[in-house]
């Protein structure tokens, strides 16, 4: 198996294979939890316009998601797994937009068209993730570290795509590490800022909550659209 580390939004449009895109920070922890919460499906959009439209018109009953970190006017959540702690999300449909990791599943429509597999990435699904794409034995996997709004690399990110990596590669990694130095960089500060009230201590405690959940998430295009749904991998 070949493992490239790519990044932003130049290395979602490169990726091959089977593609994972990873956003720690906080689009696929929120992802996450969401399935965690029993929705059925998230459908990723690139634009607030998009989402809203599509819940007008029945696709989903829930809009998530952010712009500059806020939730737009007329979403139900914001991009924060703190808020789906308590949501009622069972059987819903969900439409997702963020400013990196809808962004970079976007981007790399073009490798699940080909035949390849897509998965959404987090700290938090990552053994999952990892079993998830052995299982489908590829022979190239890209690991793209979408970072802040595409165009700037973070630690978390870049930390996952590694631990991934030693995971895929068969060895254990060590999550605790992993943590701490995400702990030690110069986002993890900014949540708990009564400056940034939308990102809350909570949601830092819950993305480095590393194999939180024991599913991964696949995305498959679906009507031109790319949806994702809960994949347990043994």
């Amino acid at each position: 198996m070949e493992i490239r580390l790519e990044s932003l939004l130049k290395g979602a449009a490169r990726a091959a294979g089977t593609v994972v895109i990873i956003d720690v920070f906080r689009a696929f922890t929120t992802a996450a939890m969401a399935f965690a919460r029993g929705a059925d499906k998230i459908v990723m959009v690139g634009a607030v316009e998009e989402a809203l439209a599509l819940r007008s018109q029945g696709v989903g009953q829930i809009c998530m998601g952010e712009v500059g970190g806020l939730a737009p006017p007329g979403f139900d959540f914001g991009n924060s797994p703190h808020e789906l702690r308590d949501a009622e999300l069972a059987g819903k449909t969900v439409l997702q937009r963020t400013s990196a990791g809808t962004q970079g599943i976007a981007a790399a429509q073009r490798a699940a068209n080909d035949g390849g597999r897509l998965y959404a990435g987090a700290l938090v699904t990552a053994s999952a993730t990892a079993r998830a794409v052995q299982l489908g034995q590829p022979k190239l996997v890209s690991l793209v570290a979408m970072g802040n709004r595409t165009i700037a690399r973070t630690d978390e990110d870049e930390l996952c795509a590694m631990h991934l990596r030693n995971l895929l590669e068969g060895r254990k990694g060590d999550a605790q590490a992993v943590r701490r130095v995400i702990l030690a960089g110069g986002e993890a500060p900014t949540f708990g800022d009564p400056r940034g009230p939308h990102r809350h201590k909570e949601d830092l405690d819950i993305a480095l909550d590393i194999d939180r959940f024991d599913f991964a998430i696949r995305v498959r295009i679906e009507d031109g659209r790319p949806v994702a749904r809960m994949e347990r991998a043994g």
